[in-house]
């Protein structure tokens, strides 16, 4: 227990740099309070005792805006940052090294009974405001968007964004946990894709309808096919499968 609790406590520094000093970080920091309540929840419900553990739960959510369920299981080295407005179910496991914002919520979706929380792997980022629901497996390194809501599980070492949450990055290579910032836009990608194919299209369409003028102006006729046998409609119909990669990785849900 008090191996944890130094882990718990020395996060703080390699994560927050505005951690300056241990009594600081001691009365001003609701995520490391939380989780010095849930220790002691946590035991009280492992052992059996009734009613205490989620009274001490319930003191804590009335200090700190942190939700978690006493019977939650919650690693070592784990970093609420802020957390006003945290929730973490009963059967929610949480690995070491995993980093979480305000308004995070690992729950369940639905009054089944058994585990029905999500699995975090050890050095998940989960961001600001994300919803992971049901009984999930989240691998380990996986980096969660502000705002994604995830509802299938989610291999080791991917960055997932959107709603719901799709694979956006794959990468055997571990990721710094405090770079939000490089974080991709999925959707922004898609859009200026169909953009580009809209804008293909149209001008393809132009093409089409200039060869049509000229071939009426030839004397030829505006039914005649091209020599080599396709017509301009299916010719226009092939064109318009979606080939982007990005396109096919996003409606395909990249991979969840």
């Amino acid at each position: 227990m008090l191996k944890t609790l130094r882990a718990d406590f020395r996060i703080i520094f390699d994560r927050d740099p505005a951690a300056r000093n241990w009594l600081e970080v001691l009365f001003c920091y609701p995520g490391l309070q939380a989780l010095l309540f849930h220790r002691l929840a946590h035991w009280l419900y492992c052992i059996g005792l009734p009613l205490v553990p989620r009274l001490i739960s319930h003191l804590s959510r009335f200090i700190t805006g942190i939700e978690i369920h006493p019977g939650a299981t919650i690693g070592q080295g784990v970093f609420i940052d802020h957390g006003m407005g945290v929730v973490i179910g009963e059967t929610a496991i949480v690995g070491d090294l995993c980093l979480i914002y305000q308004g995070v919520t690992l729950g369940g979706t639905g009054k089944e009974s058994g585990k029905r929380h999500p699995t975090l792997g050890e050095n998940v980022v989960v961001g600001a405001g994300a919803k992971v629901l049901g009984n999930l497996q989240i691998g380990n390194n996986v980096r969660i968007g502000a705002g994604s809501v995830v509802l299938r599980d989610v291999p080791s070492n991917c960055t997932v964004v959107g709603v719901p949450g799709r694979v956006v990055y794959r990468s055997g290579a571990r990721v710094d946990p405090l770079e939000h910032g490089s974080l991709p836009d999925s959707e922004a990608v898609v859009i200026r894709a169909l953009v580009d194919r809209i804008e293909t299209l149209e001008q393809q369409m132009e093409d089409l309808r200039k060869e049509q003028v000229v071939l009426v102006d030839a004397g030829v006729g505006g039914n005649s096919q091209p020599s080599d046998g396709v017509s301009p409609e299916v010719a226009l119909s092939r064109s318009c499968r979606i080939q982007d990669r990005a396109l096919r990785e996003f409606f395909d849900g990249s991979g969840i």
